[in-house]
Formats: C-alpha cells, sequence, structure tokens
C-alpha cells in the first residue's frame, strides 16, 4: 500500500502489434481507478510503447495526462497506417472481418519476407513507428518520471539474450529495437551492439519486477492467446499458431521460474527476499482473442483500434470486479494450478 492507502502495483506488457489496442484498454481503465497507483512497468514491443507513452503523458499531466497520451498515441498510429499498403480486402471489408490475410499487399509483403532480407528490401531501415514515436514521446520525460518506473526489453541478436532498458537508459532506439521484427526491419543497433524484438527473449521481462521493492504485484496484460482449443490445419493456421507460441514462451518460462521460487520458499523456508513474495496476476480472456488473426496485428485502421480498445478496457473491468481485494495479499493467478493443466491432455490423460 502507498502512503495515500492506494494499492500499487507493477505491470507487464506483451508484444503483439496492433493488438497493443488491448493493451491501451487496459491502463485506460486501470489508470482511471483511484484506488491504484502504478509504480513499475515493464514492457516489450507494443507494451514497450504503451509503457514510455504512458509515463511521458503521467509526468506531463499525472494519470489524466497518461490516458490522454495513450490515446494520442493511438491515434497517430492508426493515421500513420493510412498509407501502408497493408490493407483489408475489399471481401474482408464487406464481411466486417478485420484480418488481413486476403489483402494483397500483406501477401505480397510476406511472400517477399521470404524471399529478401530487410537489409534488401528496406535498406536505409526506413521505419514509420520512429516517426511516430518522436512527435509523440519526450523521453527525457520517460526517464525523468520518479512515479513510474520502465523498464524496456529487445533481443540481443548475437547472444540471443534479453537485454533490459531501464530508467536513465529507456531511449527512442531501444524502443524500436524492442519491436524490431528481424522479417521487416535491420537490426537496430544500440552501443555497438544488434537488437531484434524483444518478444524472442522475454515478453514481457519479469524479472525487473520480482526483484522490486515497490510493489509485490505484478499484473501480466496477456494479448498473445496461451491455449487454442483446435489445432490448427490449414498453413495459415499453423503459421498463426507458431507465432502465438514463439512470443509466449519466453513468458511462460518466466513463470516457471516464479512458481519454482514460491515452491522453494513454501517447502523449504528459504528466504528470497522480494522475489519469494511475488503475487502475480493475469489480465486476459482466452475466448476473447480467438478471432483475432495474427495478420490483424498489422492493421491499425481506427475502427478496429477503438474495438480493441474498448476490449481490453471489459478485461480490465471484469478483472478489478473479481480480483482487486487480492492486490496487496495473494496472487490471483495460480500458477500451480496452471504448470499442471498445461501438461494434461483432455479427460485427464497425459
Amino acid at each position: 500500500m502507498s502512503e495515500r492507502g492506494m494499492k500499487r502495483i507493477n505491470l507487464a506488457l506483451q508484444g503483439g502489434g496492433s493488438h497493443g489496442a488491448l493493451t491501451w484498454g487496459v491502463l485506460d481503465r486501470l489508470l482511471e481507478d483511484p484506488r491504484l497507483e502504478i509504480a513499475e512497468i515493464s514492457g516489450t514491443s507494443a507494451g514497450a510503447m504503451n509503457a514510455v507513452v504512458l509515463a511521458d503523458g503521467y509526468e506531463r499531466g499525472g494519470r489524466d495526462g497518461a490516458r490522454q497520451a495513450l490515446a494520442a498515441f493511438w491515434r497517430a498510429i492508426s493515421r500513420a497506417s493510412l498509407f501502408s499498403p497493408m490493407q483489408r480486402s475489399p471481401v474482408d471489408r464487406a464481411l466486417g472481418r478485420w484480418s488481413l490475410d486476403n489483402s494483397p499487399g500483406y501477401l505480397l509483403a510476406e511472400s517477399m519476407s521470404r524471399l529478401f532480407s530487410p537489409y534488401q528490401l528496406n535498406p536505409m531501415g526506413v521505419n514509420p513507428l520512429r516517426r511516430v514515436l518522436e512527435a509523440q514521446v519526450n523521453f527525457d520525460n520517460v526517464n525523468r518520471c520518479r512515479q513510474i518506473a520502465v523498464h524496456v526489453t529487445a533481443t540481443h541478436v548475437r547472444t540471443g539474450r534479453a537485454r533490459v532498458f531501464s530508467r536513465g537508459g529507456v531511449t527512442l532506439d531501444a524502443v524500436i529495437a524492442s519491436a524490431c521484427l528481424p522479417q521487416l526491419f535491420p537490426a537496430v543497433e544500440i552501443e555497438g551492439e544488434h537488437y531484434w524484438d524483444g518478444g524472442f527473449s522475454a515478453n514481457p521481462a519479469l524479472m525487473p519486477l520480482v526483484t522490486s521493492d515497490e510493489s509485490p504485484d505484478i499484473v501480466i496484460v496477456q494479448i498473445n492467446p496461451i491455449l487454442r482449443e483446435e489445432c490448427p490445419m490449414s498453413a495459415r493456421e499453423i503459421i498463426n499458431r507458431v507465432n502465438e507460441i514463439s512470443f509466449n514462451t519466453a513468458l511462460i518460462k518466466e513463470l516457471r521460474t516464479i512458481a519454482l521460487m514460491q515452491q522453494v520458499v513454501a517447502e523449504k523456508g528459504v528466504d528470497l527476499g522480494a522475489a519469494g513474495k511475488t503475487h502475480i496476476h493475469l489480465i486476459h480472456a482466452d475466448t476473447e482473442v480467438q478471432d483475432l488473426a495474427a495478420s490483424s496485428k498489422m492493421n491499425a485502421e481506427w475502427g478496429y483500434l477503438e474495438m480493441l480498445f474498448q476490449r481490453g478496457r471489459s478485461w480490465a473491468d471484469t478483472w478489478l470486479a473479481a480480483h482487486f481485494d487480492k492486490i496487496g495479499h495473494e496472487s490471483s493467478f495460480d500458477l500451480e494450478k496452471f504448470f499442471d493443466d498445461s501438461v494434461q491432455a483432455p479427460g485427464g490423460r497425459r
């Protein structure tokens, strides 16, 4: 609890392209709640963008400033996408589908990325996200903000390990690196080293929050579904599922580590400090992301972003109603049950 009686939480924000608008909705609802205070945020890719935009807005105008900054950022993302060749097909528009699976521009870009590297197709490293972030975010404010500490994760290409950029080192390049998909953009060079999307190594990084003394509560906003009830059969479905698994693997490994630490504390009585007292919470709805195709992560039409925003607000509202009282006292996400269920087949078979 803070000195003013508010509950303090740390946030862990996943990446996922325009699906990060789900996280925008969650953040808007959490910022609206006067009972909560955000202490630290760890973000990857779109999660990193949400994190720096929030911190910059908070430094300029408190929680209302943060909400306004997030809305302005996502509006700017949508405006920038108007010039993208990856647009929905006429059939998908007529049927109200947000997927780009039938988009000629998307299919062409996907095919070209399998034949040519971004060093051939995009040698100047042009990235429209850089222009949007430059216009929307004051990184001096992000690093100066004392109320909210931000951690941004990128993947070190040479070693494959995660690098976390924290207060004082959160830069435009760090955020662009955190969102650098290697099929689309050349690696981002920082201090003589090259970096790709942080989702390959930590999506998002939990350890900076586990070791934090600011709050024992980590609220993970997960926008990539862990579960799929049906086995993918088509080529497109297989590609989508491989992407989902790839970008959840690092998170699942870190959750496993936390579960093991908590088991050691419970069974051996070992004092692991803050790391052994972590409360894990998860804001997510598997059923509500089943209809979101992987290709729609590249769709930033305003109507789509608004729909995702409202869905994210609904997630947060439901979670607060069910679990607010547990914040500061216990986890609302059962890690032991999650890992036990994850190795069970339907009907209880292993």
